[in-house]
């Protein structure tokens, strides 16, 4: 007997209007607001969703079982995603479909020379987009009967995801050592990007390769700060 609703999904073959149904996605994403973002594209379309935060949690994850779709983050806390994508690409038993994601174009490459069946573009919102990646590399037997009408919808993240991601690394950026005020600007600069928000994205990205040229660190980093704390003192309330 099925114990939840949930439970009864996953036994329940795609369709048209839920092409996903009857899949696990194990996201691996260390931003709450990219992966509220892949919850609602994932709810929307059928698939049951988990989420990590760290190489070192999908991997825990990947030891007790399979999903049908891994998409791992390039930039996480403690490595690169593309370790995790190159590890996967040759385990077994294989994962359906492996995809890589990043706000930074120039990844895709070496995404797919580590092993992605794909690249998703951050921000990951076009409900038609999401569903294409994925089913394009389903095994035939996963795959929806006839044709599937594409959906125009556009998922919008809750406003309190953003918040909480800029709540943490906020004190990264105001006492990190320099290793984690690198990873604290890719951070923010991958969050900007995903929420549309150009002046903190472009302070992101001043910092980033100020941390690359190592001049001007001290400024980029103070101005980032300060916006990040600006954005905290006009968030919504929880």
């Amino acid at each position: 007997m099925m114990d939840t609703l949930e439970d009864f999904l996953m036994t329940r073959p795609p369709t048209r209007a839920r092409p996903l149904l009857g899949a696990t996605i194990l996201v691996v994403e260390d931003s709450r607001y990219a992966c509220e973002a892949l919850r609602l594209l994932s709810l929307r379309s059928g698939a049951r969703i988990r989420r990590a935060d760290s190489l070192a949690n999908a991997r825990r994850h990947l030891r007790v079982y399979r999903p049908t779709v891994l998409i791992v983050d390039l930039g996480l806390p403690d490595g690169s995603g593309l370790e995790l994508i190159d590890e996967m690409a040759r385990a077994a038993p294989a994962i359906d479909v492996l995809l890589a994601t990043s706000g930074d174009p120039t990844l895709e490459a070496a995404a797919m020379a580590a092993g992605a069946d794909g690249f998703l573009h951050k921000p990951v919102a076009a409900l038609a987009a999401f569903q294409a990646a994925i089913l394009s590399k389903m095994p035939p037997g996963r795959q929806p009967p006839g044709p599937r009408p594409l959906s125009g919808e556009i998922v919008d993240p809750d406003p309190l995801a953003l918040r909480d991601d800029l709540l943490a690394i906020s004190p990264v950026l105001d006492a990190g050592d320099a290793d984690e005020v690198a990873y604290a600007a890719r951070f923010v600069a991958g969050l900007a990007q995903s929420s549309g928000d150009l002046p903190l994205q472009d302070a992101a990205a001043d910092l980033v390769r100020a941390e690359a040229g190592g001049a001007g660190r001290g400024l980029a980093r103070s101005r980032l700060a300060t916006l990040v704390h600006d954005r905290l003192a006009d968030a919504p309330a929880p």
